[in-house]
Order: structure tokens, then sequence, then C-alpha cells
């Protein structure tokens, strides 16, 4: 049943996607929060495949501490299932930052090109850290909210990667508060797993981390501290043996 489940909801996927990428192409004219919205149906059209075909159910925890005002989300990275998810469910739009060549990638590539999100070009080295800043304050004055993966990859549950001070950098200079964002996707979906379990996923946000006054390491500190302290109550198990 877990392999015919997984083959179903890869066929759901594939037979989903590409139509939805031509039709990003259609609408590339139109205004880009219109565009984000018609482009975020297919991560939402994912999010409710999951559910249905492999049993993921998920629900918010802390959903108080969004503000109705600027932020950067700061997160724990375990799977794919978070990267569709957050299109989908946020209260505001968000803009992720991730590598430039992710505009090649067939299909899912095109759509996430069209989006104004902030790309980085990493042959420039220092230089594109300034562009994330550049393009990080514009998003921010639209009103969108940047959100940025600290550990940079997805890390197994029960795991810590290194914080990396990218997203607090980027609080900082533009004097951004920060949300933490704790979860425990990656139970049910775990790193290149072709199989997934079925479960809940509990998705944990934490009050907003003032950045203003801080030094981005004593932020990123912060951030790393609540979202960590905030996975041992989400699986506690996983952290018994440690």
């Amino acid at each position: 049943m877990p392999v015919l489940r997984a083959t179903l909801y890869l066929i759901f996927l594939t037979i989903t996607v590409i139509p939805y990428a031509f039709a990003c192409v259609l609408w590339a004219p139109l205004p880009w929060r219109w565009r984000y919205r018609l482009t975020a149906g297919w991560p939402r059209l994912a999010i409710w495949g999951a559910r249905v075909i492999l049993g993921i159910r998920w629900r918010i925890k802390g959903a108080e501490n969004f503000p109705d005002g600027p932020a950067i989300i700061l997160s724990k990275h375990q799977s794919a299932w978070e990267t569709l998810f957050f299109p989908a469910y946020m209260p505001r739009e968000v803009c992720f930052v991730y590598k430039k060549e992710l505009h090649r990638v067939p299909f899912f590539g095109w759509g996430l090109a069209l989006l104004n999100m902030i790309p980085i070009d990493r042959s420039k080295g220092r230089d594109a850290f300034e562009q994330v800043v550049s393009e990080g304050q514009k998003r921010i004055n639209e009103g969108r909210w940047p959100l940025l993966f600290p550990e940079g990859t997805r890390i197994a549950p029960g795991k810590t990667g290194r914080y990396k001070l990218g997203g607090a950098l980027l609080a900082t200079r533009t004097g951004t508060g920060v949300i933490p964002i704790a979860h425990n996707a990656g139970e049910c979906w775990p790193r290149n797993a072709f199989i997934k379990k079925p479960g809940l996923v509990t998705l944990s946000v934490g009050p907003m981390i003032e950045s203003k006054g801080l030094t981005a390491d004593v932020l990123n500190k912060k951030v790393q501290e609540w979202i960590e302290n905030e996975m041992r109550q989400l699986n506690p198990e996983r952290y018994e043996s440690l």
C-alpha cells in the first residue's frame, strides 16, 4: 500500500504540474499579486493531494504569532513538504531566497521565475548577499515576507544543521523582525524519499524576535534556540538518547 500511494501521488503531481506550468506562462502579463495567487494554486493542490492520497495531515500551532506587518520567516527545513506549504498557506505572500539555477528546472522552474522572489547568482560571491539585501528590502516594502531556511539544506528529524547567518543578516540590515518556525514534516516526508508516511505535520510558529539593537550573531542564536527547543517539544522521542 505505501508503494501504491507513493506512485499515485507521483502521477498526480506530474499530470497537474505540466498544464499548470503552461498556464503560468499564459498569465505572465498579469500583475504579480495575481500571478502569485494563481501559481500558488499548484502547491495548494499538492498539499491537498498529500493529505488525500498519502494521508499527510497538518495543523498550525501559534498562528496568532503571525504579525500584521513586515516580517522575515526563518524556518526549519526537513522535506519538500514545507516548500509546497509555505506559498500556499501563509497569511501573506512569501518570497523564497534560492539559487537562480532552479529557474532552469522544466515546468516547476518556469512558475518560480514568474513570482518575483529572491533568486541568488552564487557565482557573484559576496555580491550575491548584497543582492539578497536589496531585493529583500523591495519585497518587504511590497508587503511580502522573505523566507529562508537557515540550515541551508534539508536536515533529518532529530538532527541540527549549522544555522547560517544570511537570514539574520537580512533581518538586521533591513530592521525587520523574524518569525521562527519549527515543524516535523520530515517525519512523514523524509528527504529524497519516494515512500511517504501518513501522519500529522505540526507547524509551530514562534513569537516575533525583533532584530533592532541585535547583531546578526545574537539574532541567529535566538532563532536557533527557539526552533531547536520547539523541535524537542514536537518530537521529544527523537532527542531522548542525545
